[in-house]
């Protein structure tokens, strides 16, 4: 019975339960939808970004183009391209292998349909890389009811990927992906307005990176260990439910705040907490300060350093699996262009978004100590940490 009780104390079973009664209480909150119009499409407008991401070893950074146009009063199409242009490499992966320099290409397209107070989204993706290739869909519905006070959104995607592995033709594996989503927004007041989502994802197939490895001790090489390809489960079950607040202040600003609970399957736990806040300067200028913590727990099947060759069935290092908190900082500013009333465009904005990351990890350790002319003890040594800069520079235009 202690066991019993445990197991229904769980962050998983919390979720889980949260689930079946967001989605009960959007059966009964059905019954009373589908009235007059008031739902809208989104705006006209196209957008250029450039984004970069140091940190880690690892660069990135390429273009982003979005285009969205209205067909008539009740279609909106959207495409849009991006790029990720990747050099150097991760710890876990330079502890095995190389700096590698690689381009990923993403595109899709969408369909927005509003039927008086119901918005049906459809959006195809692909993504493209040497080595992978993907592609998804995406479906969701929003529907406006209460006198335009409550929103609920409905969301299922489905993907696939190939997974391949560069110097290996032979290597092909496959994984599919579902994940389904339901949400509540309801304005309190003329200033609050709360939200509730969660989320279901199920994936199969194969879900580990074919470049990372596990360490084992091996008292037969020079550093005292060796490395062996990862091993995870071909399936894996995730819960997420997340509740959002956003309150306007009397001054032209406002506050948003985040918090969110996860688990899985693979036994990772975790938590996630965003504190916001928007101001505006006169009639032009848009500014946000925000911070966000992260903590998981490591999977079940993660361990940085085992005591022998192929010791489970299952086995990890990937520094994503085990346990880690990471804490962000952000300041995002806006400048708005106002256009003459008889111009094609109505508004454009300049956007600039900047984000500090630090990331500490309690149970993965920094190998690539080895060789310096301090003797490190197999298994001692310093836990890694690292911090990463990510920035977003883009166009947006109305018309």
């Amino acid at each position: 019975m202690a066991v019993i009780r445990q197991k229904m104390k769980s962050p998983q079973g919390t979720v889980r339960r949260l689930i079946i009664r967001l989605v009960f209480a959007c059966i009964i909150l059905g019954l009373f939808i589908w009235q007059t119009s008031a739902a809208v499409l989104p705006q006209d407008r196209s957008d250029a970004m450039y984004h970069s991401y140091e940190g880690g070893g690892i660069s990135i950074d390429g273009p982003s183009i979005l285009l969205r146009k209205k067909i008539g009063n009740n279609v909106s199409v959207s495409a849009n391209y991006y790029v990720d242009t990747i050099s150097g490499a991760s710890i876990d992966v330079l502890a095995t292998a190389s700096p590698y320099s690689e381009e990923r290409t993403e595109n899709s397209i969408g369909v927005d349909y509003l039927h008086n107070k119901t918005l049906m989204s459809v959006n195809y993706t692909t993504s493209s890389e040497n080595d992978f290739e993907a592609e998804s869909f995406h479906l969701g519905v929003s529907q406006d009811f209460f006198g335009d006070l409550t929103t609920l959104s409905l969301g299922y995607s489905k993907g696939n990927d190939e997974v391949g592995k560069t110097g290996d033709d032979s290597f092909l594996e496959l994984a599919e992906r579902h994940n389904y989503q339901i949400g509540i927004t309801q304005v309190i007041t003329k200033n609050m307005i709360l939200g509730l989502s969660v989320e279901n994802i199920s994936d199969q197939g194969f879900l580990n990176n074919p470049y990372r490895s596990v360490r084992f001790l091996d008292p037969n090489t020079e550093r005292g260990y060796s490395f062996e390809s990862e091993l995870y489960p071909n399936t894996r079950k995730s819960n997420a439910a997340a509740f959002t607040a956003n309150y306007y202040l009397p001054y032209r600003a406002s506050v948003y705040g985040e918090a969110k609970i996860f688990s899985d399957s693979w036994g990772i736990q975790a938590n996630t907490y965003k504190l916001g806040y928007i101001h505006t300067f006169g009639d032009d200028w848009i500014v946000e300060l925000r911070a966000r913590h992260y903590q998981q727990d490591k999977a079940d099947f993660y361990q940085d350093l085992y005591t022998r060759s192929a010791e489970f069935n299952f086995r990890a290092r990937d520094k994503e699996m085990s346990t880690f908190s990471n804490l962000s900082l952000g300041l995002s500013v806006s400048y708005e262009f106002q256009f003459s009333t008889d111009s094609l465009l109505k508004k454009s904005t300049l956007n600039l978004d900047f984000e500090h990351v630090n990331f500490d990890y309690d149970d993965f350790r920094n190998v690539l100590t080895h060789g310096s002319t301090e003797v490190v003890p197999v298994g001692t040594e310093p836990l890694y940490q690292f911090s990463a800069n990510i920035t977003r520079l883009y166009l947006s235009i109305f018309y």
